[in-house]
């Protein structure tokens, strides 16, 4: 585990969201991150694929990032063979 440095402002985001969701700021902090670090390794996919995707991890035994990455991967796979403009 490490420290990692925030802005005052984030901080108070982070309360704020912790706060409204039910979470710790610190978990608050590593949901947005897993968010965000997904949302740059598929930009292709939305929120709700990315929400998906990590509850499918978590019910694998939790997360992992390769875990993570080959899921990502194979919902990438399931929406190129589906009909265009069928929502999954």
């Amino acid at each position: 585990m490490g420290i990692v440095k925030i802005s005052e402002g984030m901080h108070e985001h982070l309360r704020v969201a912790s706060d409204a969701l039910s979470r710790s700021i610190n978990a608050q902090a590593e949901h947005w991150m897993r968010i965000g670090m997904l949302a740059e390794l598929y930009p292709d996919l939305d929120h709700r694929d990315i929400s998906r995707l990590l509850i499918r991890a978590e019910l694998a035994g939790g997360l992992d990032l390769k875990q993570l990455c080959a899921l990502a991967e194979l919902s990438q796979g399931s929406r190129a063979h589906a009909a265009p403009g069928a929502r999954q």
